[in-house]
């Protein structure tokens, strides 16, 4: 079987499971943003072992579970999981999934993570807007695309119509919205204070081992990205407390509810 026929039968997988289902927004949850799929409305959950083109996850605080529904009245595909670059060397693990939700329909992707802030005025608990970002391991999950479509213009990948949302939809819930620049490393392993002196910089603002690949591929199929990072730490260097998985994800859950009633406050206003 190739990616394409895997694509073609999860897409109908999913329309005999939610034939009901026209979801225009997906959303890809990170660390600390597993309580959106509870808001869900109407929820239909499809494990990924079940739709041949979606990954296998293997993080902790990453359920690999499709939940279609509403969310802030939007009808929504929301990815409860990722597969990271850094579990298999691939950056294209995403690229089944994202392809099966754009042929569904999906035109709009919202991407979540949990990040450290290079920034300490932008602490533990803040949320930041990506409006931009680096690839460090210069990494593509667009390797043996063919014709001129694989030279995406990344120019405006973090879409500034979508982020003049989201800092409205802020705003008017009181929240505090940073905006930056998102550095990703490969990991699993953490950045050292010299990598993060570099990044400093480089004009990194925020630094994760994640999104990236699927902003390329999101763009690469023509959808327009959002992305929002969850701060569940000072980077390397910053500060004295020791880094682990199991820190951020602590932090992540400590910060959860504020981020996903930003994320359904604007589900309602993508609708």
């Amino acid at each position: 079987m190739t990616l394409t026929d895997d694509i073609t039968r999860s897409a109908a997988r999913i329309r005999e499971r939610a034939s009901q289902r026209g979801p225009r927004v997906a959303i890809v949850l990170g660390s600390g943003w597993q309580g959106v799929t509870a808001q869900v409305d109407e929820a239909t959950t499809i494990h990924y072992a079940e739709l041949p083109a979606f990954p296998v996850v293997g993080v902790a605080g990453h359920a690999g579970q499709l939940v279609l529904g509403r969310l802030g009245g939007t009808e929504v595909a929301v990815l409860a999981g990722r597969q990271h670059t850094y579990e298999d060397g691939h950056a294209d693990a995403m690229k089944g999934a994202l392809r099966t939700l754009a042929a569904l329909g999906v035109v709009t992707l919202v991407q979540t993570n949990a990040a450290g802030s290079l920034d300490p005025a932008m602490g533990t608990g803040s949320l930041m807007l990506i409006n931009d970002h680096l690839n460090l391991p210069q990494r593509t999950p667009l390797h043996g695309e063919p014709g001129s479509s694989r030279f995406v213009d990344l120019r405006d990948a973090y879409d500034p119509a979508l982020r003049a949302t989201a800092h409205g939809v802020a705003r008017a819930m009181g929240q505090t919205l940073h905006e930056g620049v998102y550095a990703w490393q490969l990991g699993p392993q953490f950045e050292t204070p010299a990598e993060i002196r570099m990044l400093r910089l480089l004009g990194a603002d925020a630094v994760g081992m994640s999104t990236v690949p699927e902003t390329i591929l999101a763009r690469h199929a023509g959808l327009k990205v959002l992305a929002l990072s969850l701060i569940t730490n000072l980077a390397a260097g910053l500060d004295a407390e020791p880094l682990s998985h199991a820190q951020t994800l602590a932090a992540a859950q400590a910060a959860s509810d504020r981020a996903v009633r930003l994320l359904e406050a604007l589900a309602a206003a993508l609708a």
